[in-house]
């Protein structure tokens, strides 16, 4: 059965615009009764890029899984289910997850060694001056721009499989209707539908799951679905599996993928301001809990997206396609439901929409669309805003207006939304008219943005980090990348170099190693041969005063809804807050660190050493009970992260909607009675 047209064109139109449109008209009437009931508005630019700090852990978990749910997650993870069996899921979702949890560490020392910036490259700029803050400047944007690309060139790629759609239009018109409500709405915005996407996307995982193993006709079960991989492996085994089955992890592709996988991500986290900014949007209390719940909560999503669509595609093809069950797969006469993809259709990522259209046909193709888009959506939505506090604060502010007002900040970061939007458009075309696919990209990301992982680590956390071999690491680490994957690619495919030849598993694998370990090794060994003792005291004070203030305030008020009290929000009160504020004490920061560093590294250790390399070594081709145990298991992992980050964000955020609700009410029955009006205005002292 063939995807192509399974839905009508308009029906595409439909999701990417009607959709679209929908979510932007919903988060810009939400960001109007936030003004209205609440007093937060995003028309100062601290509330606009940050939110104003104060963000509960909740729905910044949520922010951080909506964010890290790319085409590609469900896309992608799905592919390398398809390519190489169980081991796909795991290295697909280990190997994303991972950057996540160390980011934790990251995060603490960002509220302890520059609690006020609001981006990474103003840290940068302010401990290493304009040089380095160039430099970075451009691996940061190129990860933006990459992650961007693969944003829209694996949503197009679906829709026009799905709806014959024009993949051209879907470029442009996908980033359309997200920038309106960034615009309107800002930080807190993006972080609202963040939840509501990760709310639908877990109600279709669960679709999707319990239809394969346990209502479809053709597989309905978990034993039916293992009888079915295992006679594929014999029909067609894979190359470098433990007897050809898909049923192990001893994968030596797959172990290859999920180190490109880790390389490549570690670049995307670590130097895309977007995990930044919902660092920095965090209550400086919370923000390791948020990103160590966010990590854990988004494994969930490709490992049970993949488990069920990318190994239902494989097991379509020991289906007879007459849907007679009974018949022999082995048969002469056997004709599969499903007959092998091209390696250039399953880079596109279309074995999940082959899947779900089988599955549920329109239904499904229907349900998989509408998943993918907010995927899209709420990752372009993070991009969209990191890259106008970049363009803001980093090009505009420093290099242009430094006395910029308020209202200039403002206007610029809404123009940086639209002109990034614009950018996202017009690379999905160039990518997608030179040949390069979305599993291509995700692949040879790191190749170029490695470098840089470890000197921005160093440069947030360590005190000895040497500007000059930061630098020079990332520099080194970038050619070195190149060439290893170039001369890796002559040296494998007889000197012919192309999108084809260069995308392999052992081509990338050698960019992304030469990449990351150039660059650490550099920045690293010249950082303890000259090491460098700075204080943090001038990253400490960027933008101090403005940006306490606003998160004070904005705390002030919340307490007084719980507590039912006036707070008495004076200028002495809320400079002093600003100077010593409770959650930046130094010793509970560090303490928040260290947990963060023993808990995202046991973690890391767990996902990565101790559950998959023993079942490598092992050579183990599950049986129907071990294949049940892997399932059940993810099954359950995705029901706690889905209370994790849906339910969990609701209960933290009770006082607020509370006070939403009685302002509603108040204006039904007595118009005008339900706006929010400040407990008390600022005073002078003494006053």
């Amino acid at each position: 059965m063939s995807t192509s047209e399974v839905l009508p064109q308009g029906a595409g139109y439909g999701v990417v615009i009607g959709i679209g449109l929908f979510f932007s008209a919903f988060m810009v009437g939400l960001t109007a009764l936030q003004a209205r009931y609440t007093g937060v508005s995003p028309k100062d630019s601290e509330e606009f890029s940050s939110a104003s700090r104060s963000v509960k852990p909740g729905l910044i978990a949520s922010g951080i899984v909506s964010a890290w749910t790319w085409a590609a997650t469900l896309l992608q993870s799905s592919a390398v289910a398809y390519r190489y069996g169980i081991s796909g899921p795991w290295w697909y979702a280990a190997g994303a997850t991972v950057q996540v949890l160390l980011f934790a560490q990251l995060a603490a020392k960002l509220k302890l060694n520059a609690p006020y910036a609001h981006t990474w490259l103003e840290i940068v700029a302010a401990r290493w001056g304009t040089t380095a803050h160039l430099i970075f400047m451009v691996f940061g944007l190129a990860t933006n721009l990459i992650v961007s690309s693969m944003l829209v060139l694996g949503g197009s790629a679906t829709v026009t499989s799905l709806t014959g759609m024009s993949t051209i239009a879907a470029c442009f018109l996908i980033p359309l209707g997200v920038a309106i409500y960034v615009v309107v709405g800002g930080m807190r915005s993006t972080l609202l539908c963040d939840y509501t996407h990760t709310t639908v996307l877990f109600a279709i995982i669960f679709t999707f799951v319990f239809t394969v193993y346990a209502t479809s006709d053709y597989i309905g079960s978990i034993g039916r679905m293992h009888y079915l991989l295992s006679e594929v492996s014999q029909i067609t085994p894979v190359a470098g599996n433990a007897g050809g089955s898909y049923l192990t992890l001893r994968s030596q592709n797959g172990l290859i993928f999920g180190v490109i996988n880790l390389i490549g991500n570690f670049a995307t986290v670590f130097q895309d301001q977007a995990y930044w900014q919902r660092a920095i949007a965090s209550r400086p209390s919370t923000t390791v809990k948020a990103y160590l719940i966010g990590g854990l909560a988004w494994f969930a999503i490709p490992f049970a997206f993949s488990t069920t669509l990318g190994l239902a595609a494989v097991a379509f093809s020991a289906v007879p396609a007459a849907n007679s069950l009974s018949q022999d797969p082995l048969s002469s006469s056997f004709i599969p439901m499903l007959a092998p993809l091209s390696q250039g259709a399953i880079s596109e990522g279309l074995p999940a929409s082959l899947a779900a259209a089988t599955l549920l046909g329109k239904s499904g193709a229907a349900a998989l669309l509408v998943v993918l888009f907010l995927a899209v959506t709420s990752a372009t939505s993070a991009e969209l805003i990191a890259v106008s506090s970049i363009l803001t604060y980093d090009v505009y502010v420093r290099y242009i207006n430094p006395k910029a007002t308020e209202q200039q900040i403002l206007r610029m970061s809404h123009a940086g939304v639209v002109i990034f939007a614009l950018v996202m458009g017009i690379a999905g075309v160039i990518f997608y008219y030179i040949g390069v696919s979305m599993g291509w990209l995700y692949t040879f990301m790191g190749v170029i943005l490695g470098s840089a992982v470890c000197p921005i680590a160093l440069c947030i956390t360590w005190k000895k980090a040497n500007k000059v071999g930061c630098i020079s690491g990332a520099l080194v680490g970038f050619a070195a990348g190149i060439i290893a994957w170039l001369v890796t690619t002559s040296t494998l495919n007889q000197k012919v170099i192309n999108v084809t030849t260069s995308g392999g598993n052992y081509e990338m694998l050698a960019g992304n190693l030469a990449s990351i370990a150039v660059g650490a090794i550099i920045s690293t060994a010249i950082s303890l041969i000259w090491p460098d003792d700075y204080d943090f005291a001038s990253t400490r004070a960027i933008n101090g005063r403005s940006a306490a203030i606003s998160r004070n305030v904005n705390d002030e008020l919340e307490e007084s809804e719980d507590e039912k009290k006036v707070p008495d929000v004076t200028v002495s009160s809320v400079s002093n807050e600003a100077q010593i504020d409770p959650e930046l004490d130094p010793v509970a920061l560090n303490k928040a660190f260290k947990f963060a560093a023993r808990a995202s590294i046991v973690l890391t250790l767990v996902l990565l050493i101790l559950i998959p390399l023993p079942l490598f070594g092992a050579q183990t081709v599950y049986s129907v009970t071990g294949f049940s145990v892997w399932v059940i298991v993810g099954i359950i992992w995705t029901f706690m992260s889905a209370f994790a980050v849906v339910l969990y964000p609701l209960w933290e955020s009770r006082a607020a909607l509370r006070l939403i609700s009685r302002g509603v009410v108040k204006d039904i029955f007595s118009p005008g009675s339900g706006k929010f009006v400040a407990p008390s205005s600022i005073k002078e002292p003494g006053e």
